[in-house]
């Protein structure tokens, strides 16, 4: 399942074909995805601006000139592919094949822009993404992002907001910080990486991080400050670009090569001084990827 990092990469790389260009024609080529597209959805898209591109946790948004947003959501196989002019394919060279297949293209914005024609093609061959509609002013209530925590890049995630949330919680600190509504669009690869670098347990309860009186200890600070320093890397490096992932102009962030924990079960933790062995235990049926040397 892309993570934030890559729905941002997709993001950013989405934005100069389409941000300020006209949907002449919004071609869908099944009546459904993950769920059923929303009602006349082609009709409400066709003809319309696109205005600017967002994102809100692992969901990319599309605003258009008549204050309705497209939610479009990857799954864990959907990407986007820019086709300029009469031009076919994806660009680039790839790490990991991608589907080719057409009969995988499943929605195609045909864009008129100031460059000249271009098509967006939706490909997704397990169909688990998904698009909906809501107007802007409604985006917050929406069933998708109503229960949502801050964003981890954000000014309102704090040490004082999580001592809040994680003040005399049992759970353990993996599974709070993937708790989307503690913090949104924080996933599996990104917290083994921020919790490693706070040299804090995954298994450790969440309260421990909080003093007798709801004040955030001196590791809350630093767990903090290591979730923002790990999505910032990851989207400098263009996204993790595991399995399915692929950057919009056929490229691949390299990030996954840099992972100081994930996937590096038995191998030496890059700690120095630490001698410890990275290990690989189960939460919650998700792996997990820690150093029990210097994590504590």
């Amino acid at each position: 399942m892309p993570e934030l990092p890559e729905v941002e990469t997709v993001k950013r790389g989405l934005a100069p074909a389409m941000e300020g260009a006209r949907v002449a024609r919004l071609e869908l080529r099944r009546g459904d995805l993950r769920f059923p597209f929303p009602e006349a959805f082609a009709d409400r898209v066709s003809g319309r601006t696109i205005v600017g591109l967002g994102r809100r946790a692992k969901y990319l948004l599309v605003d258009l000139d008549d204050g309705n947003t497209l939610i479009s959501h990857l799954g864990m196989s959907g990407s986007f592919r820019i086709e300029e002019g009469v031009a076919s394919g994806t660009p680039g060279e790839f790490h990991h094949a991608r589907s080719k297949d057409e009969k995988h293209d499943h929605v195609v914005f045909h864009l008129d822009a100031p460059g000249g024609p271009r098509r967006v093609v939706y490909n997704d061959p397990r169909r688990f993404g998904f698009m909906d509609m809501v107007e802007r002013a409604d985006l917050a209530a929406h069933p998708f992002f109503r229960d949502l925590g801050p964003e981890p890049t954000g000014n309102e995630l704090g040490a004082a907001y999580l001592a809040e949330r994680f003040r005399d919680k049992a759970q353990p600190l993996k599974s709070a910080l993937l708790d989307q509504k503690n913090i949104a669009g924080l996933g599996n690869i990104y917290v083994c990486e921020a919790l490693w670098r706070a040299h804090l347990s995954p298994l450790r309860a969440a309260g421990t991080l909080v003093t007798a009186g709801g004040r955030p200890k001196q590791q809350l600070d630093l767990l903090v400050a290591s979730i923002r320093d790990v999505i910032a890397d990851a989207i400098a490096a263009g996204g993790s670009s595991l399995r399915d992932h692929i950057q919009t102009d056929g490229s691949l962030g390299y990030f996954q090569h840099s992972f100081s924990v994930y996937d590096r079960e038995g191998q030496a933790c890059r700690t120095p001084g630490c001698g410890g062995t990275v290990a690989r235990i189960v939460q919650a049926g998700r792996s997990t990827f820690y150093c029990a040397t210097c994590q504590k």
